[in-house]
């Protein structure tokens, strides 16, 4: 099963990529263990840079579902959003 995860453009500058193809992740918890630890083989601090973003399946925030239980199928796209607040 092949999950595509788009990062904020901040954690793409320490990654050095834009997107990441994760292999193996039934719900969105995994997806977040798997580019948490893509992370720390680096060395990044990735709770600095998740801190301020929201997660969103298929353009749906996670919050609007069953948050880091999400279920993923083949094909999803996972994306970290980085937070915004005006008026």
């Amino acid at each position: 099963m092949a999950i595509q995860v788009e990062l904020t453009y901040e954690m793409s500058r320490v990654l050095g990529e834009r997107r990441l193809a994760i292999e193996s992740a039934s719900t969105v918890a995994d997806v977040v263990a798997q580019t948490r630890a893509r992370f720390d083989e680096i060395g990044a601090d990735y709770g600095k840079l998740a801190r301020v973003t929201a997660i969103a399946v298929n353009g749906v925030l996670v919050n609007h579902k069953k948050g880091l239980k999400t279920k993923l199928a083949d094909g999803d796209r996972v994306g970290f959003v980085k937070a915004a607040a005006g008026g």
